[in-house]
C-alpha cells in the first residue's frame, strides 16, 4: 500500500477551479454567449503550450489578458487547453492557451471572478515533456518517472 505524507488538498481545489472554466468554455463553444456574459482570461505567456504569436509575446512577456465578448470565433475545447480566434490591432489570430497556465478568469457581467496558483514545479515539468515528447528520440520523456499521487 502507498503511503501519502500529506494530501495535496491546493492542488486538488486549483484543477477543480479549472474544471468550471473548462466547463463555462465548453458551454459557449456548444450555444455561445448567454445576455451580457464575457470573460476576462490572464494566462502566463510563457507557459507551455500556450502558443500566441511573437509580437504579442514580445508585447505581454509574462502574462496578457484576452477578452472573449462581442469578436470571437472557433472556440474550441480541449481536455488540457482551448483554442480561439480573437483579433489583435485589426488582424485575426487563432491562439492556444492550456487550463495550467490561466491565472486569472473574470466574468463582469455576474461579478464571478477565480485566481489560480502557478505550480513552478509543475510548470518545469511540463516545460521537459514538451522539449522531449518526440517519440522517435532517443530520450525518455521526463513524465515517465513522475511520482503520481
Amino acid at each position: 500500500m502507498k503511503q501519502i505524507s500529506s494530501i495535496s488538498y491546493d492542488k486538488y481545489v486549483q484543477e477543480a477551479l479549472r474544471g468550471i472554466v473548462s466547463r463555462v468554455l465548453s458551454d459557449v463553444e456548444r450555444d455561445g454567449l448567454p445576455g451580457s456574459h464575457h470573460f476576462y482570461i490572464a494566462f502566463r505567456t510563457r507557459y507551455p503550450g500556450v502558443q500566441i504569436p511573437q509580437h504579442l509575446l514580445e508585447k505581454y512577456p509574462e502574462e496578457m489578458t484576452i477578452v472573449i465578448q462581442h469578436r470571437f470565433w472557433e472556440l474550441q475545447v480541449l481536455e488540457d487547453r482551448f483554442e480561439i480566434g480573437l483579433s489583435f490591432n485589426q488582424s485575426p489570430t487563432k491562439i492556444t492557451i492550456p487550463f495550467k497556465a490561466i491565472v486569472g478568469f473574470h466574468d463582469p457581467a455576474v461579478s464571478f471572478g477565480l485566481q489560480f496558483q502557478i505550480n513552478e514545479v509543475e510548470t518545469l515539468e511540463d516545460e521537459i515533456d514538451e522539449i522531449v515528447s518526440d517519440e522517435d528520440s532517443n530520450i525518455v520523456a521526463f513524465h515517465h518517472f513522475r511520482k503520481k499521487n
